[in-house]
């Protein structure tokens, strides 16, 4: 059976950067270590900083006062910040700078006098962040039917922006049915869009041309991985997205001479490893990785945890 890795998968340097930083700020301060929410969407990532001592919190009213802070990958709201300020809270920032890029175009569209349509998802935590940060009227959409029902103020001064985990095929139907609607509508270049994402979804989209099942490594609550999952599908392959190798049906392999493998932004490339073994244990198999874009990104640590920073 050919086994076929999609190229790139797994991590995205802002995942990389928030874990990293987590680990960071143990090794500096010591345990425990507060996190507001998962740092990123992986039970497995985040069982490993919880053994390390790491504590995942809900609300920033759990941390006790004084103890070091940090905000997950997914950014937060201006009120948390004001609160975890109010509170005595050292805090450390783990927002993926795309997010937080995101929050600076959509306040400066809103300083411009622009009512702000946010594409996205409701109830997601980068979401949820976003429209915390904006200072101004937010219209929150998910898809192209949603554009009619918009009711705004001036149709002349709007803007759009849109969550990083949404690649450019996935807003654009929303964005021309936004341009349709409200011809002077503004809103970020195309080269905005998170690469990783966009990187991704692409060799998802070849992966499955070339397989007969597609396994997608990553967490139930994780909208990326969702995504890649979907992708594959709509190629009309049978996909699947797993957590981690314990997951996975061997029925589903069933007459396939063919597997695919990719893996969400927050899936580690242990689990990927994990899968690949599994398939062994169950069929002779040989191993191939696609070609792909080769991502070098790299983001800079907050200024507490920069080489060199003062402890």
């Amino acid at each position: 059976m050919r086994v076929v890795l999609a190229q790139p998968r797994g991590f995205c340097a802002g995942v990389e950067r928030a874990i990293e930083i987590v680990e960071r700020a143990l090794d500096k301060y010591g345990p425990p270590i507060y996190v507001r929410h998962e740092i990123v969407h992986n039970r497995h990532v985040v069982e490993r900083l919880r053994a390390k001592g790491a504590y995942f919190v809900d609300e920033i009213d759990e941390i006790p006062p004084g103890n070091v802070t940090i905000f997950s990958a997914h950014g937060v709201a201006s009120a948390i910040e004001e609160r975890a300020g109010a509170r005595g809270l050292p805090v450390i920032d783990a927002t993926c700078p795309l997010v937080s890029k995101v929050h600076i175009e959509g306040q400066r569209y809103a300083n411009q006098g622009r009512e702000i349509i946010l594409i996205g998802h409701a109830g997601h935590p980068e979401i949820v962040g976003t429209m915390g940060r904006i200072i101004g009227r937010v219209h929150l959409i998910s898809t192209p039917e949603e554009v009619a029902g918009l009711q705004v103020s001036n149709p002349d001064k709007l803007a759009f922006i849109t969550q990083t985990t949404l690649s450019v095929d996935d807003t654009h139907a929303v964005i021309e049915a936004l341009k349709a609607r409200f011809p002077t509508i503004v809103g970020p270049d195309t080269k905005d869009i998170c690469y990783a994402t966009q990187n991704r979804q692409r060799a998802a989209r070849n992966l499955a041309a070339m397989v007969d099942v597609v396994l997608v490594v990553g967490a139930p609550n994780s909208s990326n991985s969702n995504r890649l999952r979907e992708i594959a599908a709509e190629s009309g392959v049978p996909s699947y997205l797993i957590e981690d190798a314990a997951a996975l049906d061997p029925r589903w392999l069933k007459d396939a001479s063919a597997v695919g493998i990719t893996a969400g932004a927050s899936a580690p490339a242990e689990l990927v490893k994990a899968l690949i073994d599994r398939l062994r244990d169950l069929a002779e198999i040989e191993v191939e990785e696609l070609s792909g874009v080769t991502e070098n990104v790299r983001f800079r640590m907050p200024p507490q945890l920069a080489e060199g920073a003062a402890g």
